[in-house]
């Protein structure tokens, strides 16, 4: 799962972030954590930003990066704004109290939408074999050895 996070105070505020996460043990065990630069969102004008990325696997716990990002949060002189983005899905933490991280624990462990599949296609046949004899019936009108004149 890929998770984008911004975060409301320019970039310092966000190399914080990501300096918290990746030494908190939790989000480093199940997630790599990476800055990145993300483009505005669709309809939107404005310059590449920088964002926070996380790219999840089995490990990972909703609940433990919760408490890292609300334990982050604590340490922060002015209370910050957190937007995290999964997908077609986007939670912003305002006020970091518990029900914030309810939230936030909630829409992470949902299932992801499904994406879309490529529409089914019939297998192509596979190339006869030409060493492999041919079935009964199905012989070539030169004689059936399979030679033309």
């Amino acid at each position: 799962m890929r998770i984008d996070i911004a975060v409301s105070g320019g970039e310092a505020e966000l190399r914080s972030l990501h300096d918290w996460l990746r030494r908190d043990p939790d989000t480093r065990r199940g997630a790599r954590v990476e800055l990145v630069r993300a483009a505005p969102a669709p309809g939107q004008m404005g310059v590449l930003t920088d964002v926070l990325q996380l790219v999840t696997d089995n490990a990972w716990s909703a609940a433990s990066f919760a408490l890292a990002l609300s334990t982050w949060r604590q340490t922060r002189p002015h209370a910050r704004r957190i937007t995290v983005r999964r997908g077609d899905l986007t939670v912003s933490l305002d006020g970091g109290g518990d029900e914030d991280l309810r939230r936030l624990i909630d829409a992470l462990q949902r299932p992801s939408a499904p994406e879309a599949e490529p529409a089914a296609s019939a297998p192509e046949p596979a190339a006869p074999d030409p060493a492999a004899p041919e079935p009964e019936g199905q012989r070539e009108p030169d004689g059936g050895e399979g030679r033309r004149p």
